[in-house]
This record gives C-alpha cells, structure tokens and sequence, in this order.
C-alpha cells in the first residue's frame, strides 16, 4: 500500500523537474541573434560613448546612448506589464591625473526585475555603456566600441527581453555601467549604493566582449568562452585568512563557487559550449566591472570571449602594415554573442528561481573516519532539502554529492576529511540548487 502511495508524489516530482528543464531550453531558443545584431549597431551608430563625450546630443555620445538603453528597458518592460523598474543610477567623480581629465557624473541605467519571494535579493548581469580609442582621455575621436562593450550591452538587453515573460523568485537586474574605462567607476557607484541598500546580492554576471571569435594568435572559436573568478574574497577578515593556512579554501571563495555554478549550468544545458574556468580575478594585470563588487565581498565573474584580438579593442581606426585597427561591428560574431548572451540568461534564470544557500555552514572529523557538516537553515525560502558535496583536493570542479533531506547536519561515513574538500547547497521545492557553500567555520 505504501509503494502506491509513493507513485503520485514521484510522478509529479518528475514532471515539475521536466517542466523546468524545458524552461531553460525555451530561454536558450529565445534569445535573438537578430535583435544582438541589431543592439550592437545601433549603440555603435551613438559614435564615441567615452565617459566625458556629449550628453546633450540626441544622436552622438554617451548621453544619447544611455537615454537609448533606458528607453530599451522601459519598452520591454512596457511589454510584460511593467515588470521592470527602470532608472538612473548616479555618481559624481571629481577628476583626477589619470583618466578623469573633467568632473564628471558617471550613469548607471538600472532595470529591475522584482522577485515574487524574495526580493531584496539579487542575481545581477551587466555590460559597459562606454567606449574609447588609443588614448583613454580623448573623448572626440571615433570609438564605436562594438565588441567592447556594445556586445555585453547588447547581451543586457537581450537577456532582459526573454527573461522579462517569466516570473522568479529572487530578483534579477540588468545593468548598463558606465565609466569602466576610466577606472571601473559605474561598478563602484553601483556596488556602493548596494551595500547602502542592504541589497542581498547573490552575484554579478559582468559582460566584457562576448561578440568576438577571432583571436590575435589566430585562433577561431565560436564555442568556448572564459569564466574569470577570484579565488577568495577581497575583504576577508584576518582569521578567515589564518583559518584557511590550516583547513584549506584557497579556491573556494564566494565568487570562485559562482564561476563553478555557471560552469555546471552551461555543461547541462548547452553542452555544445566550452565553458573555461580560468583562476584569475581577470586577465593578467587588467580589470573589469565585477571587480568593484569583489572589492566589497559580493560574489562576482567576468564572462567573456575566449580568444581576443588586441587589435581591436582600445585601438584608433587606422590600417598599419596590412593590419586593420580599431573596434568596429565587422570584428563582432552576432552567433557567437547569441551563445554567451544564453549562458548569462539561463544561470539568471537559474539563480532567480534558487533557494537562500544555507547559512555558516560549519565542519568536523578531525581523527576520524568520517567527516560531519552542520549549517543553518535560511529564513524565508522553500527549501526541499540540502545537498552536501565533496571533491579531491586537486579538482577545480565538484565530484560527489549527496541529497540528505531537510536537516541541519550530517556525518559522511567513511570519508575522510583529510583527503576533500567540501560545500553544501540548498535545493529547493522547485528543484532548483542554490550556490555551494564552502564551510567558514570548525566544529568538534
């Protein structure tokens, strides 16, 4: 009689589990190599976007391009209902020696999509508005910018447009940011008016170039891409630095856990791709938006092309000795940047419909033959259950996992704690996972 009983709960259990897989196939179909095509023109088509070009002209610089992006938003979002909230969100900067050669607002445009259940927290994907040519302080010469930036802006929209017919339970923001070139300045306004907010952030998805697919080493790959991560955070406390000496973490930070998340995402649902975990906060000595979140503890990734050409990015129009310079819409790959603009849109799906991760997930089994784990359970979710992982010491990825209902603690028997490293995860009544979490603390 019981085996009857358990037959309906399986079968309904399976069939919101398919249901849910076809909602990530169905995003992924979505996205529109058109409409990237047609985004990145016309953002090209403003001209120069640098961060001190004309804000008054309706057809040229970063203030017709910015005006143009919030009017993006605000007609997807006339669309579903006005499910987004769209808005300017600004900072002034004085100049400097460096790159700010005027004062200088520096404008973020902001859109919204409010979660049903937990709205204060926040999955955030983003693109850079701004552009320039050889010399970061001229702001008059021609810089179309297509692949940096106009492609991950491109991607924003785009995104926001197919995620904008569904509903999630955490909130989603799609942001233009301006001032990257600069000194990362729309990143740092940003990430500070969160903090001030209490935003909940459960990460940053920064989109830097996604549109480009020939390499300056003569590589052509229209399926891999990069996924740079720090391996701890920035603002760590000095006795999580000490405690890590001695139990390990090294690379199992925040932002490292949500390159892994994005990694195993990209691998089920699009595993024509080649996504490629690279253990660095950006590329050697360079920087990105996401950094500026990094700086303040939030998790944080730069996804980006996997080869680039250095030719055209930063570079004034010009043809020297047969080579062609300059960042313009012919280098750009509107397939290529349909396939990282899907990537972005499912991991936001993805995390807008996850659970809270459980909370000061703690560790114990030294001397023994098994290893205990014990956390707390998040206020105000629909938790399922949690699930604990474990991999080899060496392995960038996690090997094992095991759902284990919803407790609080659990002793893997006969596993060492000496040889893995170990996180734990919320799954929640939708079946989707949270973001491992890596153990802060020591329990006995």
């Amino acid at each position: 009689m019981n085996y009857f009983k358990l037959i309906p709960i399986f079968i309904f259990t399976s069939l919101c589990y398919s249901q849910s897989e076809e909602n990530y196939y169905n995003i992924i179909d979505s996205v529109s190599e058109n409409k990237i095509e047609s985004n990145i023109k016309k953002l090209v088509s403003f001209g120069t976007r640098h961060t001190l070009s004309d804000t008054t002209s309706v057809t040229t610089g970063i203030g017709a391009a910015r005006r143009w992006i919030k009017k993006s938003f605000e007609n997807i979002s006339s669309d579903c209902n006005n499910c987004l909230e769209v808005f300017y969100q600004k900072n002034y900067f004085i100049k400097n020696k460096r790159r700010l050669i005027k004062d200088v607002w520096i404008n973020n445009v902001v859109a919204i999509q409010r979660g049903v259940v937990n709205p204060n927290r926040y999955i955030i994907m983003s693109g850079d508005i701004d552009s320039r040519v050889s010399d970061p302080n001229d702001y008059t010469s021609l810089s179309p910018g297509a692949n940096d930036n106009a492609s991950g802006m491109a991607g924003v929209i785009e995104a926001a447009r197919v995620l904008s017919k569904y509903e999630f339970d955490n909130s989603i923001i799609y942001v233009g940011l301006s001032g990257e070139e600069q000194g990362l300045y729309g990143g740092a306004g940003l990430a500070n008016f969160a903090k001030k907010n209490n935003w909940e952030i459960i990460g940053i998805l920064n989109n830097d170039m996604i549109g480009n697919i020939e390499g300056v080493d003569g590589v052509i790959d229209n399926f891999s891409f990069r996924i740079f991560s720090e391996p701890t955070p920035a603002n760590e406390s000095e006795v999580s630095f000490r405690r890590r000496r001695f139990y390990g973490g090294e690379v199992d930070g925040n932002s490292r856990q949500l390159a892994r998340y994005i990694h195993k995402t990209v691998r089920k649902y699009m595993p024509e791709m080649n996504p490629m975990m690279i253990y660095r906060l950006d590329r050697f000595g360079r920087g990105g938006h996401h950094r500026p979140f990094n700086d303040l503890g939030y998790a944080g990734v730069r996804i980006m092309e996997a080869h680039e050409n250095y030719n055209r990015q930063h570079q004034d129009i010009r043809t020297e000795n047969s080579i062609e310079y300059g960042d313009v819409i012919s280098g750009v790959n509107f397939k290529y940047a349909k396939k990282l603009t899907a990537v972005n849109a499912i991991n936001l799906a993805s995390l807008g419909w996850s659970p809270k991760e459980p909370k000061n997930v703690k560790i114990g089994g030294a001397v023994k033959p098994s290893t205990k784990l014990k956390w707390e359970k998040p206020k105000n979710s629909k938790i399922l259950g949690y699930k604990i992982y474990w991999r080899e010491t060496t392995s960038p990825y996690w090997e094992n996992s095991r759902f284990v209902g919803n407790i609080n603690q659990f002793t893997l028997k006969g596993i060492v704690i000496d040889n893995y490293l170990f996180g734990v995860s919320s799954v929640g009544n939708n079946n989707q996972e949270s973001v491992i979490v890596f153990p802060s603390e020591v329990f006995n």
